[in-house]
């Protein structure tokens, strides 16, 4: 079988964020300060990306190693898991970071806990349903005519997971509106009770408001070409039309733990501890709320 440019890439995409990923997940598993909702998220999301890039891995070395339908089967259906697990998180992360806002008072109690565990739960047994569709069934192997754009999912499998994705997107994009509005309304509450400057409350505002509108650009620039093109597209399409849709996708796990894991200053210290060796007084560690990552 002739080397595809474009599984190369894949695989070296698929390496590197298996390496960053692997970071996170370590550096949560292994800190036991680290059990709070908020990081249990992060690293639902982590380990979600880790599968991801292992997946793209192990696709690669199947489909150019071991040449064998059944293995095939199998490395589809964890790629599936693994990245709607992936989108999955993200969506329980907004949903965490809105609750925190909206119930600020209430936020830290037991019943935050139990509603964390409750969504980590329906996300990945979720995920792992789509993923065992390939495999029980829900193939093109015996029926050509029903691919999709990506063998050896049906069109309907697909079609399913595209409108899932578009229900989570819009999800997402319901709860980031009304994050900017608790935004603006508590940046304003705070300059009348300091009495802060107009500019200052402007400034406040416009940089949390632009925080959020990086995460959702981000996620929606990744993801929503692949999206639309598995709506759209056919089996007897070009195959390079995918792989350029399907690359932005993947690269999405990559950006996740630079914006959700690597800005926060709690994981920062214990990174620069590893590295260095010493705690860095400048990155002092305390209980955050979602809306502060």
């Amino acid at each position: 079988l002739a080397l595809n440019p474009w599984d190369v890439v894949l695989c070296i995409s698929g390496t590197i964020i298996s390496c960053e990923n692997a970071i996170v997940v370590v550096v949560i598993f292994y800190t036991p300060a680290f059990r709070a909702p908020m990081f249990l998220l992060i690293g639902s999301l982590a380990t979600a990306d880790l599968l991801a890039g292992l997946g793209l891995i192990l696709h690669f070395a199947f489909v150019y190693f071991v040449r064998s339908e059944a293995v095939n089967l199998l490395t589809v259906g964890f790629l599936v898991t693994s990245f709607t697990a992936s989108v999955c998180s993200l969506l329980t992360i907004t949903i965490d970071r809105y609750l925190s806002l909206y119930n600020a008072l209430t936020y830290y109690s037991e019943r935050t806990v139990t509603r964390t565990y409750v969504m980590l739960i329906l996300t990945w047994g979720a995920s792992v349903c789509y993923g065992l569709l390939p495999v029980m069934g829900w193939n093109c192997l015996k029926e050509p005519s029903s691919c999709s754009i990506v063998k050896p999912l049906t069109k309907n499998h697909l079609i399913i997971l595209s409108v899932s994705f578009f229900m989570v997107f819009a999800v997402m994009l319901q709860l980031y509106v009304q994050i900017c509005k608790i935004i603006c309304r508590h940046a304003q509450q705070i300059a009348v009770q300091r009495h802060f400057l107009a500019s200052s409350h402007y400034v406040t505002t416009r940089k949390g408001i632009a925080t959020l509108a990086v995460i959702l650009g981000t996620f929606a620039s990744c993801w929503l070409p692949f999206a639309i093109y598995c709506l759209l597209g056919d089996y007897s399409y070009p195959a390079l039309y995918t792989y350029v849709t399907l690359l932005p996708a993947t690269y999405n796990s990559m950006i996740n733990p630079v914006i959700y894991a690597f800005r926060n200053q709690e994981i920062q210290k214990v990174l620069w501890a590893v590295c260095c060796g010493c705690l860095s007084s400048s990155l002092p560690f305390r209980s955050r709320s979602p809306s502060d990552v």
